[in-house]
């Protein structure tokens, strides 16, 4: 089973950036879907967008697809997820999950389906 690793979390001011990793092991990502979902205090968990690691294609919801970005390093088998113009209500622990498929799509829905492999998540606490 594919192990995900999430880090670059941490503390963030108003209308900075910042950059979160995903790293798989113990073997390649290709053959996975990566997704990004966050889920704040009090509320239901959320989905950003995911990555078909083998073709680069990318699918956003469009709530954040004018700030975020997902891109993928196929040597370091790793995923990352830029966080552009934040604001304090995009403060959110921020997961990532896999799911295996040879679809040339991914997908990606606010209740976490299809995923099936998450990380730990990475806490994004982004000050006024």
């Amino acid at each position: 089973q594919l192990h995900l690793v999430e880090s670059g979390g941490g503390l963030v001011k108003f209308g900075e950036s910042t950059r979160l990793s995903c790293v798989a092991s113990p073997f390649s990502f290709e053959n996975y879907k990566i997704g990004w979902f966050r889920q704040a205090p009090g509320k239901e968990r959320e989905g950003i967008g995911c990555i078909s690691p083998s073709n680069a294609y990318t699918n956003y919801f469009d709530s954040v697809k004018d700030r975020f970005a997902i891109a993928r390093d196929t040597a370091k088998n790793t995923v990352y997820l830029s966080l552009n113009r934040l604001t304090p209500e995009d403060t959110a622990v921020y997961y990532c999950a896999a799911y295996y498929s040879d679809q040339y799509m991914c997908n990606i829905f606010h209740d976490g389906s299809p995923y099936e492999t998450w990380g730990q998540g990475t806490q994004v606490t982004v000050s006024s």
